[in-house]
């Protein structure tokens, strides 16, 4: 994650993603829960066709949650973010 992903990510889910790599186990884990309600209400918005629905908070959320998980941001491939 650039820093222009790292800011974005505290401004829209107050998650500090340097102290959160830092962090343990526990709170990687509800750090991980937090991003995947996040993401859920974004699709949910863009399901409904919500004004406020971006495609790039979206896809800002899912590769945040990629890199909790994986430490990389993972490209084409499929399986379920949360």
């Amino acid at each position: 994650m650039n820093a222009m992903q790292r800011a974005a990510l505290q401004i829209i889910a107050g998650i500090d993603m340097d102290l959160l790599m830092k962090a343990s186990k526990e709170e990687k884990q509800q750090a991980s829960r937090r991003l995947c309600r996040l993401i859920e209400r974004e699709r949910l918005k863009g399901t409904n066709g919500h004004w406020s629905y971006d495609l790039n908070r979206h896809i800002a959320l899912k590769q945040a949650v990629d890199v909790l998980e994986g430490g990389t941001v993972r490209r084409r491939q499929m399986r379920h973010y949360c």
